[in-house]
């Protein structure tokens, strides 16, 4: 999930949900200006595609989610999570709007975080519907929900140990570990698959599959050519970016790598004038630009940590103002160490970073030297 804005505008980094509301950047045309539905309304962004926005119970506040009319039925794209306040809204839609006269045949869902997937089980099971996903997303979202009920892991513990963590942080960690599942409603057990290059029919036109990788496995994007149209869920967002980090079950991952070539794969297959539909704040266009900035702006992240770094070997917690620019509170710190950790092995990948274990078990990452 997205995350917060740094203190400095030159990186708007990827925890910017956690503070007060981002600013309009600069260059982008926003399709309504500041208008948006309020929670379980609708606004035409097309004929056929409706807007909804579903509230969410942190400070992104909203997850927008899209209807669209379908030929024979009806598919959704994401879902928001399982609360009884989106149940309630998408039961309004889809009785009264809906399945009065046509069904509800499918649920996309762009990634396998709550926000977008938690809702797809429970309306694939009430109304009948397919869900289509890509298959790492299908697969890793199970894989987190069976970690419900268990203890905190060993691997997990270590990871963040390693990183610096005291002990009030790892018993926060321990206390915290297996909520991925409560925030998904019970999934299906089968899923059509979507793969990068996939074309499909939906409203009566041809829409691609552009996967993307970093924020999370694979990322689906849906680009309608004929509409000029790209669903883009959290892989390209106006005003915040979306967090990128490493995870404790593959601690030597390069996801900064993966997101950043996939802001170019994007750059080099969407017009610059297409109209982008993302999974927070409002549709706009202006596309490549946004999508240079977000380059542009983790590589200035990487540049203020490596200076950082020169000035001596530093551990995870100790680069936290180079990267975000202000202080990381306790709830906040394991997204923050997962997108540090994020940048710091896309250093250590490029040769300029090294990092060496230290005589009390925490990792110090230093300049290679």
């Amino acid at each position: 999930m997205t995350a917060w804005r740094l203190a400095r505008p030159a990186y708007s980094g990827a925890m910017d949900g956690f503070t007060t509301k981002t600013p309009k950047r600069p260059g982008l045309d926003y399709l309504h200006g500041e208008a948006a539905p309020g929670h379980g309304e609708m606004m035409e962004i097309t004929p056929r595609i409706q807007w909804i926005r579903m509230s969410l119970p942190f400070s992104l506040k909203f997850i927008n989610v899209w209807l669209i009319e379908d030929d024979d039925g009806w598919t959704i794209v994401d879902t928001g999570m399982p609360l009884k306040e989106t149940r309630d809204a998408w039961t309004a839609i889809l009785d009264t709007r809906v399945t009065a006269d046509k069904p509800l045949k499918r649920v996309i869902v762009t990634h396998m975080h709550p926000d977008h997937v938690g809702c797809a089980g429970w309306l694939c099971y009430k109304y009948g519907a397919e869900l289509w996903m890509s298959r790492l997303e299908y697969t890793t979202c199970r894989m987190l929900i069976s970690d419900t009920g268990r203890e905190a892991p060993e691997a997990g513990i270590s990871f963040y140990r390693k990183a610096g963590w005291d002990e009030e942080a790892l018993e926060n960690y321990r206390s915290r570990f297996g909520g991925f599942g409560r925030g998904v409603s019970k999934m299906p057990d089968s899923f059509f698959r979507l793969s990068d290059g996939d074309t499909f029919e939906m409203g009566g036109e041809t829409w691609e599959v552009i996967t993307g990788n970093g924020h999370s496995p694979e990322h689906a994007c849906l680009f309608c050519p004929a509409e000029n149209i790209v669903i883009s869920g959290d892989q390209l967002l106006p005003r915040i970016s979306s967090n990128v980090s490493v995870h404790p079950t593959e601690p030597a991952a390069n996801p900064l790598l993966d997101w950043m070539s996939s802001c170019e794969k994007l750059l080099a297959h969407l017009p610059a004038d297409v109209l982008v539909l993302p999974a927070h704040n409002e549709p706009f266009r202006g596309a490549h630009k946004r999508l240079r900035h977000l380059i542009d702006g983790h590589e200035v992240a990487l540049t203020r940590l490596k200076q950082r770094l020169g000035e001596k070997p530093r551990k995870v917690l100790d680069t936290f103002a180079a990267i975000f620019g202000r202080k990381i509170a306790l709830d906040e710190q394991g997204m923050a160490t997962g997108e540090a950790l994020a940048h710091l092995n896309c250093l250590i990948y490029r040769g300029e970073v090294k990092a060496e274990l230290g005589h009390d078990g925490v990792t110090l990452y230093s300049l290679a030297t």
